[in-house]
């Protein structure tokens, strides 16, 4: 049966006449939305912070995770510890510094491996690339693959359970915005592809539903010498995206997605200049999306509307509460704003709820959620 949200702008008392923009004096908005910034909004506007709790009880909260802090150093990504979770989506982070000496497959799904740390090369089915800090590598289900560090490596593994990455569309903006698919890379058949085949034996490590087997080879199974087709790993990093901007509107974090999956999307925050026009946020606002639950990883730089956030550490925000700019970030947005935001993070929204870890639930920062308090609170 075909179906219509109800949908017609109504006003009630003192508001603004777009969203974001010259806010009634001494208010707060708060933007109260469906569907991941795609459906129906509302825009409040308050005497008080939205976020200005003085106490929290009960099991819904916002969290903050140190993921440097987890004992996460292995020599295979399919035994990384486990952060966070759902039916559509693993989080999990994987530490190594040394070549890996067998093969991974994952059956289960796709993975998105975001390089926070490191360099080194990448060896799969496809071939051969070299991989550094601030990379995805976007890497079909059924690929087998290995690396070789040439620096510490730290990375976010992003599978995609029994699901596929795709690209957003790019709508009215075009096929080239934020980044052109020009700037992707692919595996390639070089000379340090072929240089790795050898006739000793070789394991591949296949997750299916969990469970890992273990498959031997008499010699190295990356013996392609040619191939062709459209499904393949494909390289993309953040210094490619250009992103989406607005010197009179604060674009809401849609507009940064990268990569759209099963229940889920990632999205990448780049440096860009703040808003200028003297009625903007140029912080991000205050929003109720009731249905993903927020995930937000740090990569590096300023992270202008968090206090006490360093590279490295994760905020996750359960849908089903207001969440928005600290108190600080949002005072100084008023009285002094910065004109660049020199920030790097890679947000995951989720359309089901995330489990916590045993591996994020051990590096929990309790008093995040004291963290909106205003000074003397």
């Amino acid at each position: 049966m075909s179906r219509k949200w109800i949908s017609f702008p109504i006003r009630e008392g003192d508001c603004s006449r777009q969203a974001h923009c010259d806010l009634p004096t001494g208010t707060y908005e708060r933007e109260m939305g469906r569907e991941g910034f795609f459906g129906p909004t509302a825009h409040l506007h308050h005497k008080h912070p939205p976020t200005g709790w003085v106490d929290w009880q009960g099991p819904l909260r916002p969290h903050a995770f140190n993921f440097n802090r987890i004992a996460s150093e292995r020599d295979c990504p399919l035994q990384a510890p486990l952060a966070l979770h759902n039916g559509d989506l693993k989080l999990r982070v994987w530490k190594t510094h040394g070549a890996m000496r067998h093969l991974v497959r994952n059956a289960d799904g796709d993975e998105l491996l975001f390089v926070h740390e490191g360099a080194g090369h990448f060896y799969c089915d496809f071939g051969h690339l070299e991989y550094r800090d601030g990379d995805y590598l976007m890497i079909p289900r059924g690929t087998a693959w290995r690396i070789e560090p040439v620096q510490p490596t730290f990375m976010l593994l992003i599978e995609s359970t029994d699901g596929a990455y795709m690209l957003p569309e790019k709508g009215l903006v075009g096929p080239q915005a934020i980044f052109d698919l020009a700037v992707l890379e692919h595996p390639r058949l070089d000379d340090a592809f072929k240089a790795q085949q050898d006739e000793n034996p070789w394991q591949v490590r296949i997750k299916r539903r969990n469970q890992i087997s273990t498959v031997t080879y008499p010699y190295n199974p990356l013996d392609v010498v040619g191939w062709h087709g459209d499904n393949t790993v494909v390289r993309l990093n953040w210094r490619d995206i250009r992103p989406l901007m607005s010197h009179r509107y604060h674009l809401p974090p849609s507009a940064h997605t990268t990569f759209v999956a099963n229940g889920f999307v990632v999205c990448t925050f780049t440096p860009r200049p703040v808003e200028s026009d003297p009625g903007v946020l140029k912080v991000p606002f205050f929003h109720n999306n009731d249905d993903y639950d927020e995930v937000l990883f740090y990569h590096r730089g300023n992270f202008f509307s968090r206090d006490n956030i360093e590279a490295g550490m994760v905020t996750l925000h359960p849908c089903g509460f207001p969440h928005g700019p600290h108190p600080k970030a949002l005072k100084k947005s008023q009285e002094n704003p910065a004109t660049f935001a020199d920030e790097v993070a890679v947000m995951i929204d989720a359309r089901h709820a995330l489990e916590i870890g045993e591996a994020a639930a051990g590096v929990d920062v309790p008093e995040y959620v004291n963290s909106w308090r205003a000074p003397g609170a």
